[in-house]
């Protein structure tokens, strides 16, 4: 089934006339549409709670705080972790570490079971990369145990959201973030550059 794609003329003659119906119905419209270059790139002061992020995140890193990434299983979790690891130490976080808990054993998400766990590393923050939007339980026992809470993850949002020190999801109500299709990489990379 082929559907009727209108054509913009304003991109490259020289692109193949399948690639041109993809980009038309992604409205990419122009040679510009396609130019990722890092001016290019949405500000992430445009995302909902990143101010609080990057407060957290800059307390953290000045007085030498114990971070811990928390990521999820796949492939998102996995490229999420090592981007923030590698980011933080970067700009002089020397006290981070990771945990990427296997969902099998301990569910999905910033659980309970999984706060009980990084509580033994004994972090000042948590920072989850790629979950934590619908992890009520696991913010609340993390807070019981003394450890802020930041999410960054791109994943739907429930009516109720965890009562971490800050999220930043573009799926979150009340953000005006214009791209709503991040991975959980894209997220924490925004978070990063902020």
């Amino acid at each position: 089934m082929q559907r009727d794609v209108p054509l913009s003329g304003r991109l490259p003659d020289e692109l193949h006339p399948v690639l041109r119906r993809v980009y038309a119905a992604r409205t990419v419209e122009s040679a510009d549409d396609l130019d990722y270059s890092l001016d290019k790139l949405l500000s992430p002061a445009l995302l909902k709670g990143i101010d609080q992020a990057v407060d957290l995140l800059q307390q953290a890193i000045t007085e030498q705080q114990r971070i811990l990434v928390i990521g999820d299983f796949d492939a998102d979790g996995a490229t999420s972790c090592a981007l923030s690891l590698r980011a933080l130490r970067s700009m002089g976080a020397s006290d981070v570490h990771y945990l990427v808990p296997n969902r099998f054993e301990y569910g999905y998400g910033l659980t309970p079971e999984i706060v009980a766990v990084a509580a033994e590393l004994q972090p000042d923050l948590i920072m989850t990369v790629d979950n934590g939007i619908s992890s009520i339980d696991g913010v609340a026992a993390a807070r019981q145990h003394g450890i802020r809470v930041l999410i960054t993850d791109h994943h739907l949002p429930g009516e109720q959201l965890p009562a971490a020190a800050a999220i930043v999801n573009p799926n979150q109500c009340g953000d005006t973030f214009p791209s709503k299709n991040l991975a959980g990489v894209g997220v924490a990379f925004y978070a990063m550059l902020a």
